[in-house]
This record gives C-alpha cells, structure tokens and sequence, in this order.
C-alpha cells in the first residue's frame, strides 16, 4: 500500500481533491493537510512521517514545508503538483487537472 499526503496552504481545496483523486489509484492511501494556521487540517509531523510521497501544489509550500518541518521531512521525497489556488474543492477542472498529474503514479498495467 503506497501512503501519499497532499498539501496546500490552508487544506480547503486543492489538497483534500488531490486526496479524493489519487485514492482511486490501485493500493494507494491517501491523506491530506495544510501549511496555515488557518488549515482545516494543519500539517503535522505525524503526517509527514506517515506518508512515502508528499505533494505539493506549488514551489513555495514545499520550501515552508521544509523550513517548518525540515527534520521530518529529511529524506522524503517531496514532489510540485504545480497546481495554482484557483480552484474551489472537487471543482471538474481541478480533478481534470490532477487526474493527468497523477498518471505517473498508476502502476503498469498486469499483462497475463
């Protein structure tokens, strides 16, 4: 089971679709959070720690991430969706956009 945590800024759009979107990937947990103090779900150690993969939405979060959280997220693997807050949660764009982001991340199909 593959964990990916999905982060954006305050946790209200893009990462919680980012979450919905690639927990319909095979054998894929998803879980997602915030780096506001505002954030519906605020980042955590915990969290990051949980996860094999962290996404972000843009560049800048993953510098305050690893300002923030730098000894956690040592040796993680730390990837930019380079999705812009111009979306509202589960809006059709959005999960357009972030269903080609997430073709990387489909497993090979099984061949027979």
């Amino acid at each position: 089971m593959r964990r990916f945590l999905f982060v954006c800024s305050h946790n209200r759009a893009r990462s919680p679709t980012a979450a919905w979107v690639f927990a319909q990937l095979p054998d894929t947990e998803t879980r997602s959070a915030g780096l506001s103090e505002y954030a519906v779900n605020r980042l955590t150690p915990e969290l990051i720690a949980w996860a094999e993969v962290v996404f972000v939405m843009e560049r800048a979060q993953r510098s305050k991430l690893i300002k923030l959280f730098g000894n956690t997220a040592a040796g993680k693997r730390i990837v930019v969706l380079g999705v812009r807050d111009e979306y509202e949660c589960m809006d059709p764009g959005l999960i357009s956009l972030l269903e080609a982001k997430s073709a990387p991340w489909r497993p090979p199909p099984r061949t027979a």
